[in-house]
């Protein structure tokens, strides 16, 4: 049996930018986080900007939605997670999800991203390779995960 693989996590600080009016970090930093941390995910397996690039290939969003549990201020520091929701047979369709914690382990927010694959050439929706679909395949599961009908 092949090991469990670790979930992916990043540490951050909440910075100014973050900030809203009422003092505590703002929907729309809780979005570029969670992109930010998916997108290092795929960084680190290998799958760069110029590799996207070259393969003409890239995730789109379909749909974010965030459930907020515990307010974050100036300074900070958070943890987010990243783990496989759910996923077409093919890999084609996705729902990855974004923990988002303090040092004291209390949940903050969480993040769930509904997208595709895109050929960028074709402007529509595709399968990915085989080289990205093993390493989609790496990314732990949420206890919760679906596989998406259809492809």
């Amino acid at each position: 049996m092949p090991p469990t693989p670790q979930i992916y996590r990043r540490s951050y600080q909440v910075e100014w930018r973050d900030i809203d009016f009422n003092g505590h970090m703002r929907n729309t930093a809780y979005l570029d986080r969670a992109g930010h941390v998916r997108m290092s995910f795929l960084h680190d397996h290998g799958f760069t900007p110029r590799e996207f690039e070259r393969l003409r290939i890239g995730p789109v969003v379909f749909k974010d939605e965030i459930l907020y549990f515990k307010e974050s201020r100036m300074l900070a520091v958070y943890h987010v997670n990243l783990r496989m929701a759910a996923v077409s047979k093919d890999y084609s369709r996705f729902q990855m999800r974004n923990e988002f914690s303090n040092d004291e382990g209390e949940r903050l927010a969480v993040v769930v991203t509904t997208g595709a694959w895109m050929d960028l050439r074709a402007r529509k929706l595709t399968v990915p390779p085989s080289d990205l679909v093993k390493v989609l395949g790496q990314m732990q599961r949420t206890d919760d995960f679906l596989e998406i009908p259809g492809n």
